[in-house]
């Protein structure tokens, strides 16, 4: 029985979606649901652009992971998959001008304002201790 390429890539990506949904980070699938969160957007929301790149697993991930342990977080946590949903990371990239479509990427916006951007060479070339780091220091900064 032979599996379909997009149902194989299915199930290698659930593991890359979970290691965020687990932790309470929703997920937004379509244009529409990126539109309904974060239009009219109120207090702080984290939006992690997922990817099935090395970097998204050994950095961004779990830099976001080991960011959300802070007391001071976003009210609200969402996550786009660039490559999987792409209407949705489309959708959402419209909030993330001026910057350059870039996966994976974290963005944290406050009142529905881009207060903070972490983009992919930004996340390449540290550790997933550096990003949480800097997401902390946003946290801190915008969060309060």
């Amino acid at each position: 029985m032979s599996m379909s390429f997009e149902s194989y890539m299915k199930d290698m990506v659930q593991p890359m979606r979970d290691e965020l949904t687990r932790i309470g980070v929703q997920e937004l699938r379509t244009p529409d649901e990126v539109a309904g969160v974060l239009e009219n957007q109120q207090g702080t929301a984290l939006i992690v652009v997922n990817s099935v790149c090395g970097c998204a697993a050994g950095q961004c991930r779990p830099g976001v992971a080991k960011a959300l342990q802070n007391e001071v977080k976003p009210d609200q946590l969402y996550t786009v998959f660039a490559g999987q949903d792409k209407e949705a990371t489309a959708k959402a990239r419209e909030f993330f001008a001026p910057y350059p479509p870039s996966s994976p990427s974290i963005a944290l916006m406050k009142d529905g304002q881009l207060v903070h951007f972490i983009q992919r060479h930004q996340i390449e070339d540290r550790s997933a201790e550096m990003i949480a780091n800097d997401l902390i220091g946003a946290f801190e900064t915008y969060c309060k």
